[in-house]
């Protein structure tokens, strides 16, 4: 049962945006620009951050819906999204992503966790200035929706089929137009 009263029926972060949309307007912008627009991590990678960081944080709405937008853009190879979230070391995925993902996981822990070495790995591994600030900031703002998300507890339904649903709908449409479920 949720904290406050929030509109009923709305799973997760819908509730508190549609409790609150002025401030829902920003932060689905900002997760538009950094999950969505134009970016050299192609969407289905940023999508395998926010669903890790969402992971490590245990805030299943964030994790599933995320997962479920990393699957709709990775197709065939949706079993990424599981390996990522259960042990990204291990998944079939390139190391420059790995990297990221390490770096990702200590901002969850917290920012000054963030090492040179790791960040050096990730430039060697290929990756750039850019796709190491967005990665830093899709992690911190996933600690912030997760922390909303899960702060006010709101209603998360473990209904497969409604995160299908979702994520397809972010992964074509992305986060400035609400699908009425995402």
């Amino acid at each position: 049962m949720p904290h406050i009263s929030l509109p009923e029926g709305l799973p997760g972060i819908s509730s508190g945006f549609a409790f609150r949309p002025e401030t829902a307007k920003p932060m689905r912008d900002l997760a538009h620009v950094l999950l969505h627009e134009n970016n050299t991590l192609c969407p289905a990678e940023r999508e395998l951050i926010a669903t890790y960081v969402s992971t490590q944080n245990d805030c299943y709405f964030c994790h599933a819906s995320h997962g479920a937008a990393a699957t709709a853009h990775l197709g065939e190879n949706a079993g990424t999204v599981d390996q990522v979230k259960h042990d990204f070391l291990q998944a079939d995925i390139p190391g420059k992503l790995k990297a990221l993902l390490v770096i990702a996981g200590q901002v969850q822990q917290g920012g000054k966790y963030v090492s040179p070495t790791s960040v050096e790995e990730a430039r060697r591994l290929g990756a750039t200035d850019l796709e190491i600030h967005d990665t830093v900031l899709i992690a911190a703002a996933f600690c912030m929706y997760n922390r909303y998300v899960d702060g006010l507890a709101t209603w998360q339904p473990h209904d497969p089929g409604m995160y299908a649903d979702m994520g397809k709908h972010l992964a074509e449409h992305g986060y400035t137009t609400p699908s009425g479920k995402s």
